[in-house]
């Protein structure tokens, strides 16, 4: 609501309606592009933890309100992805009054596990947190230590 009412962050007062000085015209130039446009810091996402272990990496993504239906998850040589569309309708009829509303969203992450194993992943939603393990594929040490001549 603030946008609607000119407002000089420099002084912290409205602006007056007289632009007889050009420093009150600059200031309200200056505001319009300081304006806080969406970024990519704003986009909707979700927090996701990664703890791993000696045989397995524990991944814990926080999706409140979301129903597991609307979650996929998959892996793909040793990336992760956790993604999210949810679409929401809403459809009201009261007396002369009509109100409808659409509203779709996507989120996805992506974790590279790199010892990652395929199979026996298991996945749980409980409380809007969702819980992943993923068993770690045992690798040979292929070290060779190299004597110098």
């Amino acid at each position: 609501m603030s946008g609607l009412v000119p407002f000089n962050k420099k002084r912290r007062s409205l602006m007056s309606r007289d632009f007889d000085d050009f420093g009150d015209f600059y200031n309200m130039v200056d505001d319009l592009f300081n304006f806080n446009w969406p970024s990519k810091n704003n986009i909707a996402s979700f927090r996701v933890d990664v703890q791993e272990d000696e045989n397995k990496y524990l991944v814990e993504a926080e999706l409140p309100g979301v129903d597991k239906n609307e979650v996929n998850i998959e892996i793909n040589e040793g990336n992760l992805n956790i993604s999210v569309k949810r679409e929401e309708n809403i459809n009201e009829e009261k007396k002369n009054y009509i109100h409808k509303e659409r509203r779709y969203s996507s989120m996805s992450r992506s974790i590279y596990l790199s010892d990652a194993k395929s199979e026996g992943i298991k996945a749980n939603l409980e409380n809007g947190v969702l819980k992943i393990t993923v068993p770690k594929e045992s690798k040979p040490n292929n070290s060779v230590k190299i004597d110098i001549e």
